[in-house]
């Protein structure tokens, strides 16, 4: 116990030993149930004991003792209580999403399963994926080169145009502009193509991984050996 509890404790029995006896119902009245209650401050501190809380400790923490001084019992502050309210709910919450994120991967685990029958179909299902990818590439770089096209002649004629106002016209520069936003914008493209490839690596390489954790880490089963063929019987001798 705290020296200042503990002085505080000494005085109040002191006090109340210093009490004459005034008879078993005055007793009652003025011990009440024969317990002490301390108070403490925010920082813990007991500042206080007494037959009661004051009003401006209510929603402080107590600590209840008999007249031996032996601690029977506690109480948290308002303070601690919202806290530990606030930690219990939080904990609650974090609880919650686990066990949603457990049953999407039981879910996904399955579906897993249930497409594939070898890690082969996946990497076959891969590659039919990057193909269309690349045929959108492919075309995409011909539109890439058509448009190279359109901007590098734009830009010829406004280079001639500066050297030669006659050459000049008032909806080459909205043409060259175009011309260099078309450019941009299927490079942009190409590059979101690029990425998407790299996407579908990945996401069939995670499929795999775990197509094989569940199927207990192994590859596909290696082909079964073929037996040596007998030794040829020698030629009998004439």
């Amino acid at each position: 116990m705290p020296e200042t509890a503990r002085a505080l404790l000494a005085a109040l029995l002191t006090s109340t030993l210093a009490m004459p006896f005034a008879g078993p119902a005055s007793a009652q009245s003025k011990g009440g149930s024969g317990k002490i209650i301390c108070w403490k401050d925010k920082s813990g501190k007991v500042v206080g004991c007494g037959d009661t809380v004051p009003p401006e400790y209510q929603e402080s923490a107590t600590k209840e003792l008999d007249r031996r001084g032996v601690t029977r019992g506690t109480t948290e502050s308002a303070e601690d209580a919202a806290k530990r309210k606030g930690r219990e709910q939080e904990l609650a919450k974090q609880k919650a999403e686990e066990q949603k994120k457990r049953a999407e991967q039981r879910r996904q685990d399955s579906a897993l399963l249930a497409t594939y029958t070898s890690e082969n179909e996946i990497d076959q299902k891969r590659d039919r994926e990057l193909q269309l990818v690349e045929l959108q590439v492919s075309q995409l770089q011909v539109s890439l080169s058509n448009a190279i096209d359109r901007h590098n002649d734009a830009k010829v004629r406004s280079d001639l145009a500066q050297k030669d106002t006659r050459l000049a016209h008032p909806s080459l520069q909205d043409e060259l502009a175009k011309a260099e936003s078309e450019k941009q914008g299927i490079e942009q493209s190409i590059a979101g193509k690029e990425k998407e490839k790299e996407d579908i690596r990945k996401r069939y390489a995670e499929q795999k991984k775990r197509y094989l954790e569940l199927r207990g880490g192994g590859g596909e089963p290696a082909p079964a050996a073929k037996p040596a063929p007998s030794a040829a019987a020698a030629p009998a001798k004439k």
